[in-house]
């Protein structure tokens, strides 16, 4: 008898070594199926954007602030996704809801968890990451339950020129010597990024019109067909020439990253496929990485 209750308690012992990775693993698989496509929308370039605003930025800090981006995004995109499974299930298909990995009751929990879970985390770094992490959740609600996403355009660029702001000034006081405040060149670049997001973030729409049009979203592409693609290649080249001359690019700096940007407006123009589309939504991630560097670049140079 003793012999197989020991054997029962073994089996038991290592049922429970092989849950607790097992729940790991698949937790690790769910945050990343939520914000997969935000990757390269939101965590690389706006860790780039950290990197360069930041005054004094340290290699050692890198890992704090993407973990503090990557956590807040996961907060906006688990609410984003408890939207509407059916648009997801047109475009994106993989992501947890659509594919059975959660269901919309557990989403709607981890949605409400994670708002006071960021603000407690942004707590170790200093008031102001505080802020700007209510800031981050507060835009949260009003784009996405509040319904500012299916609005008219300009509200829906002005309000993801707001979150992506709050994104940038949390981030960047994480990634920062001074926790507390932003310097000129952080606050100077800030708000030309919000600039940046409130003209040029429709380029994201083009990929995702088929399911924009099913749900009722009014998007430039859906509103505005017929010049939709002038307002992604014009505002990148002016944007482009202006930041070249305000962060005092060289010559050959300069050019290729105007260059850049006529290659991205010049695909959005001839590539006119949904592929085509999301080919050119990487490309124009790369210039908006690039953009973001900038302050960077200016805070390198100018001490030279």
């Amino acid at each position: 008898m003793s012999y197989f209750l020991t054997d029962i308690q073994m089996a038991t012992k290592v049922q429970r070594a092989t849950i607790l990775p097992q729940f790991i693993r698949d937790a690790v698989v769910t945050g990343f199926l939520f914000t997969k496509s935000d990757i390269k929308t939101t965590l690389i370039p706006v860790t780039f954007f950290a990197m360069a605003a930041a005054t004094d930025f340290k290699l050692s800090r890198l890992v704090h602030v993407i973990a503090w981006i990557w956590l807040h995004l996961l907060q906006f995109d688990v609410s984003n996704q408890t939207l509407s499974e059916d648009e997801d299930g047109m475009n994106k298909s993989d992501r947890p809801l659509p594919s059975g990995r959660m269901t919309l009751r557990g989403a709607l929990i981890l949605r409400w968890l994670l708002a006071p879970v960021c603000w407690i985390y942004s707590a170790f770094y200093s008031i102001e990451v505080v802020y700007a992490s209510i800031a981050l959740v507060a835009l949260t609600v009003i784009y996405n339950e509040m319904g500012a996403h299916a609005g008219h355009w300009i509200v829906r660029n002005l309000v993801n020129a707001g979150g992506f702001a709050s994104f940038e000034a949390g981030s960047t006081l994480v990634a920062g010597s001074d926790r507390h405040a932003l310097d000129g060149v952080g606050i100077l670049a800030i708000a030309i990024s919000a600039g940046i997001f409130a003209t040029t973030i429709q380029a994201q729409d083009f990929k995702d019109r088929d399911g924009d049009g099913a749900i009722g979203r009014q998007t430039i592409p859906l509103v505005l067909p017929s010049i939709a693609r002038y307002t992604v290649i014009i505002p990148l080249l002016l944007w482009s020439t202006g930041l070249s001359l305000l962060w005092h690019l060289d010559v050959v700096a300069g050019c290729t990253f105007i260059a850049l940007a006529t290659f991205v407006g010049v695909r959005f123009l001839g590539r006119t496929s949904i592929p085509e589309d999301q080919v050119s939504f990487y490309w124009y991630n790369v210039w908006l990485s690039a953009a973001h560097a900038l302050p960077g670049y200016y805070r390198l140079y100018s001490r030279i």
